[in-house]
């Protein structure tokens, strides 16, 4: 049982596993969806540690959807800060996040994102996001 990537922990502050965290939404996609704008971000992050383009078409919001995603290859995924979430409609939500990712050349990034979210027919997506400021390390 391995832990999740998205670093979600359960009360007692133990790492959840993918298959009780990130995983029962990727997995299910066509029947369970993500329940909330900050599940999906972190489903997503989830989903680019693993390469999962399917799953993040899927979840890109048709108006912003690309062609294909691509992967950096030989990337280490180093965790995920959740810093803030906030509904600003009904429908739609903001996720602030930190990702950090070592490039194969072993130069560590830090991708610090505020993303917008809608829901539509009861399923969140991923509309677009802004890179917040902040040096890179």
């Amino acid at each position: 049982m391995s832990a999740c990537p998205c670093g979600r922990t359960d009360a007692r502050g133990r790492p959840l596993a993918y298959d009780d965290c990130c995983g029962r939404y990727i997995d299910h996609w066509s029947n369970a969806p993500a329940p909330d704008a900050e599940s999906l971000m972190r489903t997503r992050y989830t989903a680019f540690v693993r390469e999962d383009e399917r799953y993040l078409r899927a979840t890109w919001h048709a108006s912003a959807r690309p062609a294909a995603v691509e992967f950096e290859n030989g990337c280490t995924w180093l965790g995920l800060e959740v810093r803030a979430f906030r509904a600003t409609g009904e429908d739609r939500a903001e996720v602030e996040f930190v990702a950090r990712v070592r490039s194969p050349a072993g130069r560590a990034q830090r991708l610090h994102e505020r993303s917008r979210f809608v829901r539509e027919g009861g399923r969140w997506y991923y509309v677009d996001g802004v890179m917040q400021g902040g040096p890179a390390y």
